[in-house]
């Protein structure tokens, strides 16, 4: 009998259902790869990005009466769940407006990006406080991190619906359009506008948001909580339970 091809054959997929934006899913797929402590290839997390740009676009399906992504969305579930996943992250955040319909319809697990958040803010010394939101238009008019947070305890700030349109939409729409010389600015600017405001930590609450601000221009800006990274340790943790993360 030949020998399996890989020694942990029976290890499933990290599924990513990406493409939302698709420069946010392959930024989750790096960073699950950086964030993973492992001596070599073999130790790595198997990961099948599934970088799908057609599903629609998540906050005029909800602010404007587009199409709804829902049935785009599931038929990336199944496709992840058909190629071996054996837990489904999206690193989407206005997505996880349709997280119940997506996780009810699912096999396996599907983390949550918000918990994951939550779970980031108290491994970095932020267990309470008040917490600055930036997102998109929806995912902040619809309260998705307000209700969570709130729950846990924090409290939000969020930025005025101009400084959303400004400062998050303008940053988050130049990394969509491969501008992200232009898009720093109007990201540092609400980062400091929250902070100004109180904020103990910020979340980037937008997965475009932390390309917007990369990590070597991050130093002074004060806590924030990157959800790209915030999702790929929760990935980790559930695919290699016990370790420890930085």
């Amino acid at each position: 009998m030949n020998a399996p091809i890989f020694d942990n054959a029976a290890e499933g997929y990290l599924g990513v259902l990406g493409g939302m934006g698709p420069l946010a899913g392959a930024q989750f797929a790096l960073r699950v790869a950086a964030l993973t402590p492992a001596p070599n290839d073999q130790a790595h997390i198997p990961v099948i990005l599934r970088n799908d740009p057609r599903i629609p676009d998540r906050s005029t399906a909800h602010m404007a009466g587009g199409p709804s992504p829902l049935p785009a969305m599931l038929a990336g579930i199944r496709f992840l769940e058909a190629s071996g996943s054996q837990v489904i992250a999206i690193p989407c955040n206005t997505a996880h407006l349709w997280y119940d319909e997506l996780a009810a319809a699912a096999s396996v697990p599907v983390l949550h990006i918000v918990q994951s958040v939550i779970d980031d803010l108290v491994r970095q010394g932020v267990p309470s406080g008040r917490i600055g939101l930036m997102g998109t238009t929806a995912t902040l008019a619809l309260g998705l991190y307000q209700r969570h947070l709130e729950a846990a305890g924090y409290e939000c700030i969020v930025p005025t619906d101009e400084e959303v349109e400004r400062e998050c939409m303008g940053a988050i729409r130049a990394v969509k359009a491969g501008q992200m010389e232009a898009s720093i600015e109007p990201a540092v600017r609400c980062v400091n506008l929250l902070r100004d405001r109180g904020a103990d930590a910020v979340v980037l609450g937008c997965t475009e948001l932390p390309l917007a601000i990369p990590h070597a221009l991050r130093a002074g800006l004060g806590p924030l909580s990157d959800s790209i990274d915030a999702l790929a340790l929760a990935a980790i943790a559930h695919c290699r339970p016990g370790i420890a993360l930085a």
